[in-house]
Formats: C-alpha cells, sequence, structure tokens
C-alpha cells in the first residue's frame, strides 16, 4: 500500500505504529504533546496514547536523555525529542558517556534501545542555535548508531528500524525536507537502517550525501546529464555504521568522487569518507575525493545562510573539479 505524504507525516506514522504495536514504547520530550511538537510530528500522539506514553517533559535536555536511559533500564523503548539540533548540547554529556557507554561497562549485559530525534541543518531561516548539523559528534562517539533519512518514505522505515534496535540510535532529521512529499511504501520494508542506497544511477561520478543534501545531489546529476556527463547519486543513510562497501563498489565503476553535506567540511563526515576511499580505491581514482559542506565558521544570520550552506554551484564547480584532474 502506497501513501503520498510529507516526512512530517511519515514520522507521525511511524511513531503511532510503534506506539499501536508496542507498549513499552513511550516518547518524550519538549512541548511534544499537547502542542504536538514545534514542527507537529508528534501530533495528536498525546490524545491517541495518553500523558503516560507521550510525555510532555520539563526544558532539560540533560534530564530528557537522562530519564531515558533509566526507562531502557528498566525495559522501555524511550524515543525522546530534542526539539532543535543546537539544544543537544547540554545532553551530551549524558549521551556520550553513558548512553553510548553502557553496553561495553556492562560487558554486553545491558542495552540501551533509546532513539534520540534530533531535527538539524539549515534551510528554514532560524536564528543560531536552531540550524545545526552535530552528527560529526556523535559519528566519533562508540557504541552510537546515526542515521538520518532523505525522503518520507525512508523517514517512516528507518525511524522502525530505528525503535526497534536494542542499541541506542541518533536519528538526525533533516528539518528543510520536512514538508518534501513522497510515495511511501507502508506494506513492504525496504533496505536495512544502516545499508546505503543508490538513488540515481550513473557511469562517471559518484555524489554521496546523507539527509537534506541528497535533494540537491539529484539536482546536480540533472544539471550534469544536461552536460552530458552521467553522475551517480548515493544515500548514504547511516553514517554510523558506515555502508562503506557500497561506497567502495560506487567509486570503483564511477572512478570520481564527490560528497557534499551542510555541516562544515572541516573534520565533517565528508573527511572520514574521503579518507576510506582514497586508503581502499585509491588505484580505481581518476581524480581526488573533492567535498562540499558548510565553512568552518558558526552558523550565520538567516539572512546569510543560503551563502553558507552548499548549492548547486558549488557542488557543480567541485564536480568539474574531478573531471579536470
Amino acid at each position: 500500500m502506497f501513501e503520498k505524504m510529507t516526512m512530517v507525516g511519515a514520522l507521525n506514522g511511524a511513531l503511532r505504529d510503534a506506539l499501536d504495536e508496542d507498549p513499552k514504547v513511550v516518547v518524550q520530550g519538549e512541548d511534544i504533546g499537547r502542542l504536538g511538537g514545534v514542527f507537529r510530528v508528534t501530533d495528536g500522539l498525546q490524545h491517541r496514547f495518553g500523558k503516560d506514553r507521550v510525555v510532555d517533559s520539563p526544558l532539560a535536555e540533560s534530564g530528557i536523555v537522562g530519564t531515558a536511559i533509566g526507562l531502557a533500564l528498566r525495559g522501555f523503548r524511550p524515543v525522546v525529542e530534542i526539539q532543535f539540533d543546537g539544544f543537544v548540547f547540554p545532553a551530551f554529556n549524558q549521551i556520550v558517556t553513558q548512553l553510548a557507554k553502557m553496553h561495553a561497562r556492562s560487558l554486553g549485559k545491558v542495552r540501551l534501545p533509546v532513539v534520540v530525534r534530533i531535527p538539524y541543518g539549515g534551510g528554514i531561516g532560524a536564528i543560531e542555535h536552531h540550524s545545526e548539523s552535530p552528527e560529526a559528534y556523535f559519528m566519533h562517539t562508540a557504541g552510537l548508531r546515526v542515521a538520518s533519512p532523505a525522503t518520507a518514505d525512508d523517514a517512516y522505515w528507518m525511524l522502525r528500524q530505528a525503535i526497534a534496535s536494542d542499541d541506542p540510535v541518533i536519528f538526525l532529521e533533516p528539518k528543510r525536507r520536512y514538508w518534501d512529499k513522497c510515495e511511501v511504501n507502508l506494506t513492504t520494508e525496504p533496505a536495512p537502517l544502516h545499508k546505503a542506497r543508490v538513488v540515481r544511477p550513473g557511469r562517471d561520478l559518484t555524489l554521496a550525501a546523507y539527509g537534506p543534501s541528497v535533494k540537491l545531489c539529484l539536482a546536480a546529476a540533472e544539471a550534469g546529464a544536461a552536460e552530458g556527463r552521467s553522475l551517480e547519486v548515493l544515500d548514504l543513510r547511516s553514517l554510523s555504521p558506515l555502508d562503506t562497501d557500497t561506497v567502495e563498489w560506487s567509486v570503483r565503476r564511477t572512478r570520481r568522487m564527490v560528497v557534499v553535506h551542510e555541516a562544515p567540511v572541516f573534520v565533517g563526515a565528508g573527511a572520514e569518507i574521503a579518507a576510506r576511499v582514497q586508503e581502499r580505491c585509491f588505484y580505481h581514482l581518476e581524480a581526488p575525493v573533492l567535498r562540499v559542506g558548510g565553512f568552518h565558521a558558526p552558523y550565520p544570520p538567516s539572512r546569510l545562510e543560503e551563502e553558507y550552506l552548499p548549492g548547486l554551484d558549488r557542488v557543480m564547480h567541485a564536480v568539474d573539479q574531478a573531471f579536470a584532474s
């Protein structure tokens, strides 16, 4: 069964179905109950499932995640919302020193099936602390799974898979794509949570992206086709673990690669991907792996964010550089 919906609708549906199917699933966060969340992702869930399962939390991110850890220790499957990306940092200690480490600290005896939902990235004209891309912090932390959907279909299924995981998952939701619509297959589960996917086949160069940047890379592939270039678009979907096998398979065929993300290029996810590709595919490459992303600077005021974020011109400039090498 297919249904056309926005990413917000898909996420809401995933939470609703998970709450329906498992009484141990609980949802908590700031303003998620009566208000339905600032982006309305949790709209109607408290009315349907009650205040004990869809909980309006105090304005204390450390307490939200700490409470979720306690609930997980008691057998629940908490799904917590961090209202905006820049608000996650007060909870950083709980996430990286407790949530990520408990399984190893207990020698495998304790699992914490907690999902931390974070609307992230720019493109909505928001102020400081509302447009961050903190994925590299969590990729660097052993014990966390990190994933980001690019479409409504992936948003539904990847969130369902994250909630079913026995490991903690940082679930990054690209807020600039919240209102994009696509067909969602509600009956056939797609690829595993941590499997990358080719969303547009090509022969000449691989554009690798995740979350908000996949749509940009598809636009770049269209522009490349008009110039006679066949660009493959690879949606990474998962950042930790990273599906290196699919990345390498793509690059060995196309022999060139550009990695695109909104986060700063300096020590961003693209740096790890580029390093792995150049280590493992060196003799297949006809050009260096290039990266396109934000600048190594604080996120700017909204009137300047389109200059800060990678756009079509910057992606196509990198593509031109790759072919000129």
